[in-house]
């Protein structure tokens, strides 16, 4: 009995060490770094568009996520610098992603502005990149006969065009368009000046919040 005990007292520190490694002291670290100078709050629309890309499961295939040109090609492949956290400032959860079945989207905004692109590429993306794995989504759309006042009829390749019928995009589509063209991450930041210095007062108090679960 003792050397269960033992065995129980041993995984409870080491799962409480593995907790303050991972989470608490990364938290205390991170809690109190401000956006990134030039990062911009979602719009509503874009809001609405996030929740559908988590919706879609857009992040089992895509990383917002570059990595560092030391790591990796990541730039290079036109997906832009590392990231540093105040990027993420207003990403409630987190879209950082950890598969790369398709292209990090970190700064598809930069990439591929178009409205129109992005659009056609939602209903049919092998008619804007060749041999593409990634699945059609023609229930974010609607064929009409002839476009209504207002409705975004989405230009396709004519040999992808649905003969005699319109491609109208449902506000859905627009939305999450709206919030793929609003990650656009190009503007300067200093990696040195993302981790603020905490005295060891302010650290206690905030491993004190951590430890209650309060969030800021």
């Amino acid at each position: 009995m003792e050397s269960e005990y033992k065995l129980l007292s041993g995984a409870m520190v080491t799962l409480a060490l593995a907790t303050a490694t991972l989470v608490v002291v990364p938290y205390m670290q991170l809690d109190h770094v401000p956006p990134s100078p030039g990062l911009k709050p979602y719009t509503e629309q874009q809001l609405r568009g996030r929740e559908v890309y988590i919706a879609m499961g857009c992040l089992y295939c895509h990383s917002q996520q570059p990595r560092s040109q030391s790591l990796a090609p990541d730039f290079e492949r036109g997906w832009g610098r590392a990231p540093v956290a105040g990027d993420y400032y207003y990403d409630h959860p987190h879209l950082l992603g950890t598969s790369r079945t398709g292209p990090d989207l970190f700064n598809i905004g930069a990439r591929q502005p178009s409205v129109d692109w992005n659009l056609g590429h939602l209903y049919e993306p092998r008619a804007y990149t060749p041999g593409s794995i990634m699945p059609s989504f023609p229930f974010m759309f609607e064929l009409k006969d002839k476009a209504a006042p207002g409705d975004k009829v989405v230009n396709l390749p004519p040999s992808y065009a649905p003969a005699g019928k319109v491609v109208v995009a449902k506000q859905e589509a627009l939305d999450l368009v709206a919030y793929l063209i609003g990650l656009n991450h190009t503007y300067p930041v200093d990696p040195g000046a993302q981790l603020p210095q905490l005295s060891p007062e302010q650290a206690a108090a905030d491993g004190i919040k951590t430890a209650v679960g309060a969030k800021k």
